[in-house]
This record gives structure tokens, C-alpha cells and sequence, in this order.
């Protein structure tokens, strides 16, 4: 069953059941370490909500989509996913820091503990999907294109877990609800020619089945992209008479 299909119809438990189910694949330790970074994301994100679900339901989408349809194994990766968001959405939190810390210095922080729970290369991989301070005066969405190009091209494992948080964003974009519909296929269009770069790299860590795959994903993403966007957007509500 598909993972957006397994929310809609389980939820956080049956996706949480799908982990776990897919975590039994891997020596006990590394289980441990897995449920370890599982219950870490699961507090740091408690109160974090994703259009209607809570936002742990996609971090599991992530890690889960990583094991069963890229076949990674490696159990840093994993880690990783499930902790993506972490550094950028909650550092204060993460490091120990007073309430609302935000900054380099917060992230630094962020970073060395995630480091010192799992291992520096997890904090390496999460470093490198963590957007840095953007400059207002220019575009985010440039921004945010460059910053993953650049981030990216040195990291061959952290490209693995983008795209795989890149799918859950874009081919889920029809669970997207509201004028998110828009934004979202606006930021995450021009990505498209960009991971179909990084995904087909002879340094990018996957079988040719995944690549496959991850390449198909981006061709359905880029379809509904542009159903979305050749569409005109939904005017503003107009009050009623009173």
C-alpha cells in the first residue's frame, strides 16, 4: 500500500507499525538506535502539524520510503531521515538552549548533540538537508534551489534522503490543502531537473531498480506540478453582503 494511502487510512499507528515492521530487518542494536531516533523525533515534533496530520507521520514517510523502496540499509541514513527537520525546526530544544535560541550558534549546537547521541556523520548528513538563514531580500525559493545544489553535491547520502523528503512534498502535493497547493508546486517545480541530476550521479549510493523508481516519482510529481500551476489560482473569498 502507498504511504500517503497508509496515513490516510491508518494514521500515525499504522505508519508507526509499517517502521517497525521494517525495522526488523536490522540487528537488534541497530533497532535500538533506530527507535532511539524515532522517540527523539517523536518529542521534538510533538506539537508540529502538517496540513491535517501531525508532522511525524512525514518523517516516517521518509525514513520508511528509504528502506523498503531504495533498499538502504544503512542505518546512519535512516537515522538521518527520521531527524531531517530536527535541527532546523526545533535547535533550541534539540541543544538543551533557552526557549526560542535561534541562529548559527543555535544550529552549531543542534548539530554537535545530535552528534554526540548518534554520531558526527548523522549530524554531517542532517546538516546538509538543513536550510541555513536566508537572505529576505532575495527570492526564497532561489535561495532554497541553490542552497540544495551546493549542499548537495558533496553529500551523495544526503541526496538519498532529500529526494525521498522531495517525493513525500511533491507527489503528495494532492494531500496539500489550500493556497499551499500553489506555493509548494511553485517552490518544488524547478527542483525536479535538479534531483533527476543528483539521482542519476555514478557517486549516488543507489541500485539502478531505485533510481528507477525515484525517477518515476519525479515524473508524476512534475504532472501534477503542472496540472496544478496551469491552472489559475483560486481568487480571494469575497465577504458576503450583509
Amino acid at each position: 500500500m502507498p504511504l500517503h494511502a497508509v496515513t490516510e487510512v491508518y494514521g500515525e499507528a499504522g505508519l508507526r507499525d509499517r517502521f517497525r515492521l521494517e525495522a526488523e530487518r536490522f540487528a537488534p542494536a541497530e533497532q535500538t538506535r533506530l527507535t532511539a531516533a524515532l522517540d527523539l523525533a517523536g518529542t521534538l515534533h510533538r506539537d508540529d502539524r502538517r496540513v491535517r496530520e501531525p508532522y511525524l507521520n512525514h518523517l516516517l514517510r521518509v525514513a520508511i520510503r528509504i528502506i523498503c523502496y531504495y533498499s538502504v540499509t544503512d542505518v546512519d541514513v535512516i537515522v538521518a531521515a527520521l531527524l531531517h527537520d530536527a535541527v532546523e525546526d526545533h535547535p533550541a530544544e534539540l541543544a538543551g538552549l533557552p526557549a526560542g535560541t535561534t541562529g548559527p550558534a543555535a544550529t552549531e549546537a543542534a548539530l554537535a548533540e545530535v552528534a554526540r547521541r548518534f554520531n558526527p556523520r548523522v549530524a554531517r548528513l542532517i546538516a546538509a538537508v538543513t536550510n541555513p538563514e536566508y537572505d529576505p531580500a532575495r527570492d526564497r525559493n532561489e535561495q532554497y534551489h541553490a542552497h540544495l545544489a551546493e549542499s548537495l553535491d558533496g553529500e551523495p547520502w544526503a541526496r538519498v534522503i532529500k529526494v525521498s523528503d522531495f517525493t513525500d512534498n511533491g507527489v503528495g502535493v494532492i494531500h496539500t490543502t489550500g493556497d499551499k497547493v500553489h506555493r509548494s508546486a511553485r517552490k518544488y517545480r524547478p527542483l525536479v531537473p535538479l534531483f533527476r541530476d543528483l539521482v542519476t550521479r555514478p557517486d549516488t549510493p543507489l541500485s539502478a531498480d531505485a533510481r528507477a523508481h525515484i525517477l518515476g516519482q519525479l515524473d508524476l510529481a512534475e504532472q501534477r506540478f503542472a496540472a496544478i500551476l496551469d491552472e489559475p489560482e483560486p481568487a480571494p473569498a469575497v465577504p458576503a453582503a450583509e
